[in-house]
């Protein structure tokens, strides 16, 4: 499927939102409940699966929601299309779901294909395909943890991944290793080898609060790091959380709202 070409401009600092200028017959997909707002003019429409494939039939359907569902995302994309004739440039916003940056990567200057975390996918021009990638070496897939089942975008199209906190991008040499917290790594191209490390003695993986693994990337390659994965956020929130104290009543016992909220409470 041919890529349609979008302008757009990112909004913002650390809670950032990405604008998508499109022009008549020119079309968006997003992320279900990424949507922030879209102006007169554009129509969304709710797809099954991945809405590359909406022209290969139900089987190709079934194929595109099967790989979003490998990765954690919704079985449903939405696509955003500006079906206005002569009325110029159309815009809709994507927000991030968490503080963080948003990245864009115009697929073109990467071979066509960029490999990211399974949840970091935002946005994109239509056309860009949303498949899965599967680590092959053994060791990832008992031990990748976040770094196991990534996403796959293909097309040559721009594409729009989040991240946590900061995120930097970090050219690899030939040969030149980094070693990496899993949850960390937010992208990579595809030419970076990926692999799995124990840390190394015992004492350091039961105390050293990094994990029993991380990632190791070799260049030559593009990587792209966070400094605050989503998953780390949320188990220091889990962490400071007030704990219910038994039964029924009210105050200090029952935790606090915040306490309520991550009980599961109405």
């Amino acid at each position: 499927m041919a890529m349609d070409v979008i302008d757009y401009f990112i909004h913002g600092d650390d809670m950032q939102f990405v604008e998508i200028e499109l022009d008549p017959g020119e079309a968006a997909i997003g992320e279900a409940g990424s949507m922030m707002y879209m102006e007169d003019g554009i129509t969304m429409d709710t797809v099954f699966g991945d809405a590359s494939a909406q022209q290969s039939g139900l089987f190709g359907k079934l194929v595109g929601a099967g790989k979003r569902l490998i990765t954690g995302e919704s079985l449903f994309t939405t696509v955003y299309t500006h079906q206005g004739q002569g009325q110029g440039k159309k815009r809709v916003a994507f927000a991030a779901p968490y503080t963080g940056k948003i990245i864009a990567f115009d697929l073109r200057k990467y071979g066509g294909t960029m490999i990211c975390q399974k949840d970091a996918f935002l946005c994109a021009a239509k056309g860009v395909s949303l498949g899965v990638a599967f680590q092959r070496k053994l060791g990832t897939g008992f031990f990748g943890g976040e770094g196991f089942i990534m996403q796959k975008l293909d097309g040559d199209g721009m594409a729009f991944a989040h991240s946590g906190g900061t995120v930097i991008e970090r050219q690899l040499a030939p040969g030149e290793v980094l070693r990496v917290d899993t949850g960390c790594v937010v992208a990579y191209t595809p030419n970076v080898d990926f692999d799995i490390q124990f840390v190394g003695g015992i004492k350091t993986a039961l105390f050293g609060g990094e994990g029993l693994f991380f990632a190791v990337l070799r260049g030559p390659g593009t990587v792209w790091l966070q400094s605050l994965p989503f998953a780390r956020l949320a188990s220091r929130i889990f962490a400071a959380a007030p704990v219910r104290k038994g039964g029924g009543g009210s105050g200090g016992e029952q935790g606090g709202i915040l306490g309520s909220i991550f009980n599961g409470d109405d």
